[in-house]
């Protein structure tokens, strides 16, 4: 054999290990072939694309209920309406509160039934976590969410791709109250407020320690600074949209 052609068949071999090596790393720790080569990576609604100084906030909803009423009073006294996002297990230990949330006119979404990592399950896992919260919710409000937030903004591809199929947006935020660390009122109304901008998802929890004294600055803040609070599916677009690369919603 020519030093030439064994060179060539050299290289052919090395390829093939190489080759056979990233499928293998792959195959190892789970990563999707559209990551690795390149295909666009999926992302959740982060916030919309608006010139209108139109926000959402929401609450997600799974410890305790001891703060739920007094923040929908909170609500009641700024004329707000919201989205409350909600795990199954909170739902049912709590039925009396979903209805009330729901019969003061706030939005329900879909936090999943067991609060996992959805990017660790399988699809039909994902769709199970999907349905089951679902069907809880649907049994008292008569209303099937359309909205899910992924338990600790966790997600991928997979993940996206499922929820899409089984009728939801994926949503994120952009604006972290950061009101489930130890942190003061004052400092989650200047980190909310400073923050803001037109087409802003807010995430709050409604089991917060110090959510009746930032909530209501909050919504005064907001409101004198002209800004119109509504519910996620309000502020969202429902069809011919796209998401860039910073999770930002836009009309196509």
């Amino acid at each position: 054999m020519s030093t030439k052609k064994r060179n060539k068949l050299i290289i052919q071999v090395l390829a093939m290990c190489i080759v056979s090596a990233l499928i293998l790393t792959i195959l190892m720790y789970g990563l999707r072939l559209d990551t690795v080569f390149g295909e666009d990576k999926k992302l959740p609604i982060y916030y919309v694309d608006t010139k209108d100084k139109k926000v959402a906030i929401s609450f997600d909803c799974a410890w305790g209920n001891e703060h739920t009423k007094p923040i929908l009073d909170i609500l009641d006294q700024y004329g707000v309406k919201t989205t409350f996002f909600m795990v199954k297990f909170w739902v049912e230990k709590f039925p009396e509160d979903v209805l009330e949330i729901h019969n003061r006119g706030h939005e329900i979404g879909n936090h999943s039934s067991t609060h996992p990592n959805i990017t660790k399950l399988s699809v039909e896992d994902i769709t199970k976590e999907l349905k089951d919260t679902e069907d809880a919710i649907v049994n008292i409000i008569n209303q099937k969410p359309t909205l899910f937030r992924p338990p600790f903004g966790a997600y991928n591809n997979m993940s996206i791709e499922t929820c899409e199929t089984n009728g939801y947006y994926v949503i994120q935020w952009n604006v972290d109250s950061l009101d489930w660390k130890d942190i003061t009122a004052e400092q989650i109304v200047d980190r909310v407020t400073r923050n803001t901008v037109p087409g802003s998802i807010i995430l709050f929890h409604n089991n917060a320690e110090h959510v009746e004294e930032y909530l209501p600055s909050i919504l005064s803040r907001l409101q004198s600074d002209g800004y119109e609070i509504v519910p996620i599916g309000e502020l969202i677009i429902k069809e011919n949209y796209h998401i860039d690369h910073t999770g930002k919603q836009v009309a196509n």
